[in-house]
């Protein structure tokens, strides 16, 4: 199973038309994907009562229960926030580390891809997504994708071709970096 994360909570962000559009490419592979944008994380659920695992919102535990857990590959489509990835993001992160940590994370395997309109496509903010991810004990895939200039590569028909086929490949690489490419050797 994969989870595809949409990393913001950022009304009407480009980062959910990518992670969108990768969530379609791994469901026209016949692969098991799950969707989770952390816009629809909606009020009390990242809240102090988070870092309590028995007063987890039980929005949280459903999400690491039903889509982190059971996933193979998370891949994380982040913007850049002021050098960085968004705080929800961290703050969803963190959340999941209270309950469940070791099957939460201990080897999963993670893609990641940045999403910026700037030239850099969230480089930085994908090294520092690595770096915590990595102390959580998740696999990283080397390969990270940066969208640059993303404004460039999105009209109101949604990703353009040369973006899409970026992207095919990128998934390509990161079904066979997970524990799913195995299992779909045929299909890619």
């Amino acid at each position: 199973m994969i989870t595809v994360i949409s990393g913001t909570n950022r009304p009407g962000n480009r980062t959910k038309v990518v992670a969108r559009h990768c969530f379609n490419i791994l469901r026209e592979k016949g692969l098991e994907v799950n969707w989770l944008d952390l816009e629809d994380i909606q009020g009390d659920i990242l809240s102090s009562e988070m870092y309590i695992d028995t007063q987890q919102h039980p929005e949280i535990s459903k999400l690491q229960d039903e889509m982190i857990i059971p996933s193979d590959l998370l891949l994380i489509v982040s913007p850049e926030y002021n050098g960085s990835f968004p705080g929800v993001l961290k703050s969803f992160i963190d959340a999941l580390s209270v309950r469940k940590y070791q099957s939460t994370f201990k080897g999963k395997r993670a893609a990641l891809i940045g999403v910026a309109s700037g030239r850099a496509g969230n480089l930085r903010g994908m090294d520092h997504l690595t770096g915590v991810l990595n102390y959580l004990n998740v696999v990283v895939m080397p390969n990270k994708l940066p969208v640059s200039s993303v404004s460039n590569y999105i009209d109101s028909e949604g990703i353009n071709p040369s973006l899409d086929e970026v992207l095919n490949q990128y998934i390509i690489e990161a079904i066979a970096f997970s524990k799913v490419g195995n299992e779909v050797e045929g299909n890619l």
